[in-house]
């Protein structure tokens, strides 16, 4: 008869779980659930697409009035629209964007990309602490950029891939091996073009280098391709990023790069490759010591890579406050604080909490696809004007590196 220690014993091993078999036990059944939740809310034949704009939309949009928008609708032949019950045109961002083109033939400014001699503008989103806002900013930023007239690409280098998720792209089921950007700068014979890694979005003017977990890879494979390399090798990891980016430049005029939440390789050469940079912050804090280390070792390993050759120079590098609450009196101070160091390198304009970004986000939509009837509307215009605010001056930093006030 067993005694009373072996069978309190034989509990205790009855009790411990093998944390390997409970963590794949768990992301198993995570990744069926998430799925069915996402075919919920888009049926397994359907894919992610952009409602369309009413003409007082598409007005601002264009920088024109709501009537003369309403007028070229009902002149021009090649501009196409669709009238709702009520009798009111709306526009397809293409259609938009047609209106766009017609505009631009007696008045160029209406088309804002690159121009003969203008560089690509690749604008590295990046902080190492989790909940600064990183991916909201970065989605935000290229799918405004694409509304307003820029061909745009979009690279998701987060393991997590949340900007490919809120793109379209679910990357436990829609991106498969060697289809992220790791597939074109990794080291082995498995490399490949990465004009074949970038998909078209469901968003006009808008393209995407999705992500998934392939992304560690990179930082697997960096250390044994360093140990065992050619000292003529001219390819470093820290320009792999880079390189690929400058195969693509003559199809875009902006490129939006979500680093990883870590300083490792594909961060390092993400800003290598990028012209300029939109660190994240939220103003506590505990998130602005995490900054501090984050300024910290950014610079000891990029003092490395520029000694081994790195291009560092960028046309601008800014600080963006995220998840600002204005009626927050030490967030307010925080801030203040951030001005008086960096002074101009904190961007005027602030990214607000908002529950109108959040409730969006729960269909996996941004701010800019939700409709205006979706939701309070004071919230949603406070929410889009807050954004509007720091896009623009994200713009205005473009324009002016490409020679434009």
């Amino acid at each position: 008869m067993a005694t009373k220690a072996a069978i309190v014993e034989n509990r205790q091993k009855r009790a411990r779980v093998s944390i390997d078999e409970t963590i794949a036990h768990d992301s198993a059944s995570l990744s069926g659930q998430l799925q069915i939740l996402f075919e919920k809310l888009f049926s397994p034949n359907a894919s992610k697409t952009l409602r369309r704009f009413s003409s007082a939309e598409a007005a601002k949009l264009l920088g024109v009035t709501d009537s003369y928008v309403r007028h070229i609708a009902s002149q021009e032949e090649a501009v196409t629209s669709e009238k709702t019950a009520a009798g009111r045109r709306t526009f397809s961002l293409e259609e938009v964007n047609m209106i766009r083109q017609l505009l631009g033939r007696t008045k160029p400014a209406y088309l804002p990309g690159r121009r003969e001699g203008d560089h690509v503008q690749v604008v590295a989103v990046t902080n190492f602490k989790g909940g600064s806002g990183k991916t909201t900013t970065a989605t935000h930023l290229a799918q405004y950029l694409a509304l307003r007239g820029y061909r745009v690409l979009a690279v998701d280098l987060d393991p997590q891939a949340s900007m490919s998720a809120m793109l379209g792209f679910q990357p436990e089921f829609d991106v498969n091996d060697n289809e992220t950007l790791y597939g074109a700068i990794r080291y082995d014979p498995e490399r490949r073009p990465v004009g074949e890694v970038v998909r078209q979005t469901y968003f006009a003017g808008l393209d995407l280098i999705p992500g998934n977990l392939e992304l560690h890879e990179f930082e697997h494979d960096t250390p044994r391709a360093l140990a065992s390399r050619d000292s003529a090798d001219t390819d470093m990891f820290f320009m792999r990023v880079g390189n690929a980016l400058m195969d693509l430049q003559d199809r875009y005029d902006v490129v939006v790069i979500d680093c990883p939440p870590t300083l490792g390789f594909l961060t390092l050469s993400a800003l290598c490759a990028a012209t300029s940079v939109l660190i994240t912050v939220h103003p506590q804090m505990l998130d602005v010591a995490s900054m501090n280390q984050f300024l910290s070792m950014t610079s000891d390993l990029l003092g490395v890579v520029k000694e081994a050759g790195g291009n560092l120079d960028y046309d601008w590098m800014r600080y963006l406050v995220t998840r600002y609450e204005p009626n927050d009196g030490p967030q307010a101070q925080i801030v203040a604080f951030l001005r008086s160091l960096f002074g101009e390198r904190v961007l005027t304009s602030m990214m607000v909490k908002s529950t109108a970004v959040s409730d969006a986000g729960l269909s996996k939509q941004t701010i800019y696809e939700a409709g205006r009837e979706t939701m309070h509307r004071q919230t949603y215009d406070r929410a889009v004007e807050a954004m509007d605010s720091v896009n623009s001056e994200v713009e205005a930093l473009i324009r002016t590196a490409w020679g434009r006030a």
